[in-house]
Formats: C-alpha cells, sequence, structure tokens
C-alpha cells in the first residue's frame, strides 16, 4: 500500500489540489500494481513563512490550468465556430497535422483543406487522458465523429484520436488519426 506525501505552499485551491493528488495515484500506478483505493496521497500544506529557499520566503506559483479542460473548451468552440476563441487558444507556434495534410498552422487552412471533405463534423467523446511529456502537458482525446459527407448523406461511427501539446496553458500542437478515408474508400459513405 504506497503512501505518497508531498509538501506544497498554502494557496492552491482544492481544484488544485484534487488535480494532484489524482496525478500522483496515476503516476504510482505507472509503477506499483495498486488498485487507486489502496494508493494514499497526503498533501501537507504550508504557508510561506515557514519556508524560505535563498534566505527569502518566496510564494508558490499559481497551478497551471487543466490540459484536459483546455482541450475541451477548445474542440468545442471548433464544433460551434466559435474561431476567435479557439485561436485564442493557440500559441504562437501553433501547428496541427490531419490524414493527408500535416504542417497547418492556421484554422483558416484547417477550414479550407476540410471544405471538399465534408460539409461539417462533430465528435462523441469516449475519454480524455492527460500526461506530463518532455516540457508539456499531452491530451488524448478519442471517439468518434459524424456529419455529412459534401452531398449532404450523413456518417457516423468513424474512429478519431486527437493528441494536443499544451506549453503554459496554449496549445502548441494538435496531431489527428481518423478512419474517414478508410471509410469511404470501403464506400460505407
Amino acid at each position: 500500500m504506497p503512501i505518497i506525501e508531498a509538501h506544497v505552499l498554502e494557496g492552491y485551491d482544492n481544484d488544485a489540489k484534487t488535480r494532484l493528488g489524482k496525478a500522483l495515484t496515476e503516476a504510482v500506478q505507472l509503477v506499483v500494481p495498486a488498485a487507486p483505493d489502496a494508493i494514499t496521497v497526503i498533501l501537507h500544506e504550508m504557508p510561506t513563512a515557514h519556508y524560505m529557499r535563498g534566505g527569502t520566503h518566496p510564494t508558490g506559483a499559481p497551478a497551471l490550468p487543466d490540459p484536459c479542460a483546455i482541450v475541451r473548451e477548445y474542440l468545442a468552440a471548433m464544433e460551434a465556430r466559435e474561431l476567435e476563441r479557439a485561436r485564442a487558444m493557440l500559441d504562437k507556434g501553433f501547428v496541427m497535422n490531419f490524414p493527408g495534410a500535416s504542417g497547418l498552422t492556421t484554422l483558416d487552412e484547417l477550414i479550407a483543406w476540410s471544405k471538399p471533405r465534408y460539409r461539417f463534423v462533430r465528435k462523441t467523446y469516449d475519454g480524455f487522458e492527460a500526461l506530463q511529456g518532455d516540457g508539456c502537458a499531452i491530451v488524448y482525446a478519442r471517439g468518434t465523429l459524424y456529419g455529412e459527407w459534401p452531398d449532404g448523406t450523413p456518417f457516423q461511427g468513424i474512429r478519431f484520436v486527437d493528441r494536443f501539446e499544451i506549453t503554459a496553458g496554449r496549445i502548441t500542437r494538435q496531431d489527428v488519426w481518423n478512419d474517414i478515408a478508410e471509410v469511404k474508400a470501403a464506400g460505407q459513405e
């Protein structure tokens, strides 16, 4: 039964502490074969007056935003065609890669590329997973697509996985995999 103790400066809200406890629990499960209810996480909050580094009392940095919430908000903005809201979530060096289109850097490029492929597309989500990568948060969104082909014929049940990289609360990369081409090639339009 693993017990994890972490010391944090006061000031983090309950949501941030819950996210930290869950992340620590999941980190243990990557190494130790333990069920979540067998893992104990204890957070010790410390007043800034009780902590010094370099002879000063530093204040804690604000908690990073939940990367899954960032991705959900971005995808909701894209689906609602609230493009300015979606653009505001993207980092300056943002790049996206879709099947048959890599290196797109603007939402306008994405819209122009997708126009002959389908009239519209929406997503049904089966799950979101977040993990820490090399200097960024990585979020996987997975589920199925539904929508209409350019001629108005509906489609549904097409698998997809989106992978996002997030740095300092902004989306820097999106990689997309889906079965649209396979479904069209099989005549299952």
